[in-house]
């Protein structure tokens, strides 16, 4: 390997008027981890054996066409919103599908949708059939000979009081929609289930919940369960039948029995809850089970799903996956890929063929769920933050929900960034990660509730030994407790964070900041709570029924922490119940410079401190935990004395969860939110959306690593942009100028893949590279370029140099980009024109150079002629 200054180019262009995106070629791609995220809702097609779809909780839809083997998004470029919370395929006709929008296992990170969205080519384009206000739906029921008529189950808001909840009905396909059952306010719809064999018959449950930043409530008068047997023209409760549990109704699960109709299952959350089952369409009702297996967590699974050929087989999913063949009365536990059941899709005709749900993706059987596809072909992954190393290239780490802490090159000598380079660095799922920039060896990361011993675990990472030492600031088990009890109070995704001036410094956040000056052995606090302290929000989470005390509603915490990298001991402390502190002294005393502005209780997500100046910060909030979805983005001159907020040109229903301003341009800021990137030229005086190909998908952390900008995405895994200078060049001037060539950055030369060296044929292509396997998918731009695109690895960079140029105007005639030496002789000339691009019938055909507005790149594969 050897590092080699690109070349000086030349453009020459005339030009014409039009207009186009003009971010388009600035690309996005995605490096990984092909590792599931959650998944809670599966469907199956009806007449292909090999098709199966599912909705990532914030990914989209994605569709296999051989059993699993492969997944490939079928939604980008469709959905505004990321987060699918039901699907379903039509049996009359699987051209038709339905999406139904926002995930309804309303943990506190929950995403919401925006409706129902229909395709009738099995999912190869998509439109949006409003009910945007119903923001979680938890099913989608079609009737069984008409496409047309299809009801939708939905819960409505996870953190406020609505109206558009609880379940509707469409008769033309989406176009209209009634509204057929409605509860309440703050009840909605969970469940529904419909029978096959007479499908004017359904059974609807309702369930009252609500989230807040520190509680989650499951449960209330305004739960229960229904029965139509008019196709939901009118409807009769069934929440008080003879048999059901007496009290207080939560979550509950319903399946009718398509092999006799008269047999309905409920699984219900209630003092005395559990499996039941009624055997004359919920006239009368006997508890099977009350295994409490079967309950555990009860808001957060809560499914029973009916065998269709077989009247006593049932499935209970929760963190296992539990089956019984004698009527509900007992249950062996089905091994699944992954803990966290959700979701089940049982092919009506032969029932041994089926998908689940979990929290680490989506698996197919064929034998009835006795072995499963894999989940490690899925690149679905929720990541919560993202760190980067000094290696050469560098590595990306992040914590990934449900998962763990795990390393991802951003480029790799195979060709492709394969599962197998990819590794753990520590068993935290929802944390902050720190890479010691002195040796990248050593990685910190922490997490609440997933790592050994539980509680606010740290963990100390040595890639060089692989081992892992725990580094917990305070030994308690934060399961089980409310905060109040608790001696400090860490949040679900506490801060961790080392010293920009000495790696030998960390810190960490809980209500106080802690400092440790030997890696974690020991810590003290240098600060006193710097929260709100309100006791009313520091109860234990949960009921009235059950509690759920995870720690993830552990509230009153620091949320955001950055040391200034200017001056060592300037501290920014931002809060769950939003508060701004700065100390300047290393933590001796404090100063609140909260915003006078910002609504009380805002979430402060992030706050950037400016690599310019060391007086400027900037503060990414969010309030939609408390029912507001605006975004809240600030900016202070003046270490925080006086605040100003830079929202224009994000859309007001767009929240906002990082910021961040570019080392290398002044006032060039990038801010993520729920369902994308925004890029701003002008120190947030005004956003414009920077989407380009990236999928939409919430942005939860964003950083600027050798002039890349790397997002972690919850939902999508890790992206990456190569090649910020061209926006670091990007001035009015270019921007009203008819072409310019912008100069290119260093281009490093790697040795191609070793491997087997043979022509790629059509569709999908398999590389072995150094042995290890990656498939892929060989096209051509309209540019003439070719590109592999890789479907179950990541993606590395273009391989060559990387010229970006920008064109004001259509250009008139010939565009030519010419390749010169360090003398400005002429290497090698590219033209718009292909057959200036072929001088020989012999010669090899080059790519051609793209006259489209806008940006434009060319990649030079460095052979000379």
């Amino acid at each position: 390997m050897h590092s080699e200054q690109a070349t000086p180019a030349t453009l020459g262009v005339r030009h014409r008027e039009a207009t186009l995106d003009p971010w388009r070629a600035l690309a996005w791609r995605c490096i990984g981890p092909y590792r599931g995220g959650r998944v809670v809702a599966v469907a199956g097609d009806p007449v292909d054996p090999m098709v199966f779809y599912f909705g990532a909780c914030a990914g989209g839809v994605w569709k296999t066409d051989d059993a699993g083997t492969y997944w490939y998004n079928i939604s980008d470029g469709f959905l505004r919103t990321a987060a699918v919370g039901a699907l379903a395929v039509a049996d009359a006709d699987a051209n038709v599908m339905y999406a139904g929008m926002g995930e309804c296992c309303i943990r506190g990170n929950v995403s919401h949708g925006d409706g129902v969205y229909k395709s009738t080519d099995r999912g190869k384009t998509w439109v949006h059939l409003g009910l945007e206000d119903t923001r979680h739906i938890a099913r989608l029921r079609i009737h069984p000979q008409n496409p047309d008529l299809v009801y939708v189950a939905a819960l409505g808001h996870a953190f406020g009081p609505n109206m558009q909840r609880g379940v509707f009905r469409s008769s033309d396909g989406g176009k209209s929609w009634d509204h057929i059952l409605f509860r309440s306010s703050k009840a909605g719809a969970i469940d529904l289930s419909m029978d096959p064999r007479n499908p004017r018959t359904l059974y609807a449950a309702i369930w009252e919940a609500q989230r807040t930043p520190w509680s989650l409530t499951s449960g209330g008068p305004d739960s229960g369960l229904y029965k139509s047997t008019d196709g939901g023209d009118s409807w009769t409760e069934l929440t008080d039948n003879p048999g059901m549990p007496q009290g207080l109704k939560g979550r509950i699960g319903v399946a009718v029995s398509p092999a006799k109709p008269d047999r309905v299952w409920a699984l219900v959350e209630a003092e005395d809850g559990g499996l039941f089952r009624s055997d004359d369409g919920g006239a009368t009702w006997q508890r099977l089970s009350d295994d409490r297996n079967l309950r555990l967590r009860f808001w957060y699974y809560g499914h029973v799903f009916a065998d269709p050929q077989d009247p006593d087989t049932v499935y209970v999913l929760n963190i296992q996956a539990w089956k019984s063949v004698d009527g509900g009365r007992t249950f062996t536990q089905l091994t699944t890929p992954h803990g966290d059941n959700h979701d089940l899709w049982i092919d009506p005709r032969n029932p041994q063929r089926m998908i689940e749900g979990n929290d680490g993706g989506a698996c197919v059987s064929f034998n009835g769920g006795a072995s499963w596809s894999t989940i490690y072909n899925q690149p679905t992954a929720q990541f919560y933050h993202v760190a980067t190393d000094t290696r050469f290239p560098y590595r990306v780490y992040g914590t990934q929900q449900d998962n763990t802490a795990i390393c991802v090159p951003s480029r790799s000598e195979k060709g492709a960034i394969l599962p197998s380079q990819c590794y753990p660095v520590g068993s935290s799922e929802s944390g902050y990660i720190a890479v010691r920039p002195d040796d990248p060896n050593i990685v910190y990361s922490g997490a609440i509730g997933s790592a050994p011993g539980g509680g606010g675990v740290m963990l100390r990472y040595d890639h060089a030994t692989e081992q892992v030492r725990i580094i917990t600031v305070w030994p308690e088990m934060y399961g089980g407790w409310g905060a109040k009890d608790l001696k400090y109070r860490f949040q679900w995704t506490y801060p961790i964070v080392l010293s920009p001036h000495d790696p030998h410094i960390l810190y960490a956040a809980g209500n106080v900041l802690f400092r440790s000056t030997d890696e974690g052995m020991s810590w003290e606090a240098i600060s006193p709570d710097l929260t709100r302290q309100d006791a009313a929000k520091l109860e234990p989470s949960g009921g009235p029924i059950t509690k759920d005390t995870t720690g993830a509603e552990h509230y009153c915490t620091i949320f955001a922490f950055v040391e200034s990298p200017h001056a060592p001991g300037v501290f920014w402390v931002g809060t769950d119940d939003g508060l701004i502190h700065l100390s300047r002294d290393g933590g001796q005393t404090w100063d609140n410079v909260t915003p006078p502005e910002l609504p009380e209780w805002t979430l402060i997500s992030m706050i950037e401190v400016s690599p310019h100046d060391p007086a400027t910060a900037y503060v990414a909030a969010t309030r939609y935990k408390l029912d507001d979805p605006q975004p809240y983005l600030y900016k202070t001159n003046d270490y925080g004395q006086t605040w100003q907020k830079i929202t224009d040109g994000i859309p007001a229903h767009d929240f906002t969860r990082v910021i961040r301003e570019d080392p290398a341009r002044r006032g060039l800021l990038y801010a993520g939110t729920e369902t994308g990137l925004y890029i701003s030229f002008d120190d947030g005086a005004s956003w414009q959306s920077f989407q380009s190909n990236l999928p939409v998908a919430p942005i939860y952390d964003l950083v600027i690593k050798e002039n890349d900008l790397v997002a972690a995405t919850h939902g999508r895994s890790f992206w990456i942009v190569d090649d910020l200078t061209p926006l670091h060049q990007f001035t009015d001037q270019v921007r009203q100028a008819p072409a310019y060539l912008f100069t290119p950055r260093p281009t490093y030369r790697l040795p191609p893949p070793m491997g087997y060296g043979r022509p790629p044929g059509p569709g999908k292509n398999y590389m072995l590279a150094q042995g290890v396997p990656a498939t892929y998918y060989e096209t051509q731009t309209p540019a003439g370029e070719t590109v592999r695109t890789f479907i179950d690895a990541g993606q590395n960079p273009p391989d060559g140099v990387i010229v970006t140029y920008y064109l004001g105007q259509a250009p008139e005639g010939e565009v030519t980009l010419s390749i010169l030496d360090a003398e400005g002789q002429l290497i090698k000339r590219f033209s718009s024109q292909a057959a200036n691009n072929q001088p020989s019938a012999n010669a090899p055909k080059e790519p051609r150079v793209s006259t489209d507005v806008g940006f434009n790149r060319f990649v030079w594969n460095l052979r000379y002629p």
